[in-house]
């Protein structure tokens, strides 16, 4: 499997107080696939991802993507990995409000061991002739295609979104939906999406359900749906 999540436990102290975030989270997602980590707000899932994208550390078990046993790395060789590895797409866009489309894009390509030609990136998410235009001048569905162009630049093995389509109304969610699905049909990448949405699962390969740190539910979509036929 190209993620393989055993056992894995993180709990938050503040003073006194104990917060058992992650209750043994065991999961496998394989390469290629799209995965969706479903659950409302506080049961893990950011944890979750934060942990596997390398930001963050658990307490106990093991994180494995692609290979690299991530809960063993130290802090230099975490940030190789988030750097080479990993591309984040957050709810909110994150972009450099004083660079253009193509600066924000170039940055991270400037960075990357093997990054993929920056137009072609732009032409693939349709922001191509929005290049020179800064992100006050874009819709909030084109500033997230400008993050999404962002992350999958340096040529990630592993896109993680948190909440993609939180910010953005159905339609313009939809067809961020519909560009995930394009980005891991052309370029192979293996996608995991955390969301409160349930709708958004049936595009999923698999999908996870957490409630207060654990995995209550899980399933394979032997036939997910496009983007385009997601209804909420």
């Amino acid at each position: 499997m190209f993620i393989d999540v055993s056992d894995l436990r993180k709990t938050y102290t503040s003073g006194m107080i104990k917060n058992e975030v992650l209750k043994g989270i065991s999961m496998k997602l394989g390469k290629g696939e799209i995965g969706v980590i479903l659950g409302p707000s506080g049961s893990g899932k950011s944890t979750l991802m934060n942990i596997i994208g390398g930001v963050d550390r658990g307490d106990s078990g093991k994180v494995i993507v692609d290979g690299i046993e991530v809960s063993k790395l130290n802090d230099d060789q975490l940030t190789e990995y988030r750097r080479d590895a990993i591309g984040f797409v957050f709810q909110f866009y994150n972009l450099v409000p004083n660079l253009t489309v193509r600066e924000n894009i170039e940055v991270v390509s400037n960075i990357s061991k093997s990054p993929l030609n920056i137009d072609e990136v732009l032409a693939e998410v349709q922001m191509h002739d929005k290049k020179h235009r800064f992100p006050r001048e874009l819709s909030g569905g084109e500033q997230q295609r400008v993050s999404i162009a962002r992350a999958i630049v340096k040529n990630p093995k592993l896109l993680l979104c948190d909440e993609p389509t939180g910010a953005l109304d159905f339609q313009t969610s939809r067809s961020i939906l519909k560009l995930l699905q394009q980005v891991n049909r052309n370029f192979g990448t293996t996608i995991l999406i955390i969301t409160h949405n349930t709708a958004i699962s049936a595009m999923a390969n698999r999908v996870f359900k957490l409630r207060s740190g654990e995995i209550v539910d899980e399933w394979v979509n032997q036939a997910p749906i496009p983007a385009e036929g997601i209804e909420w």
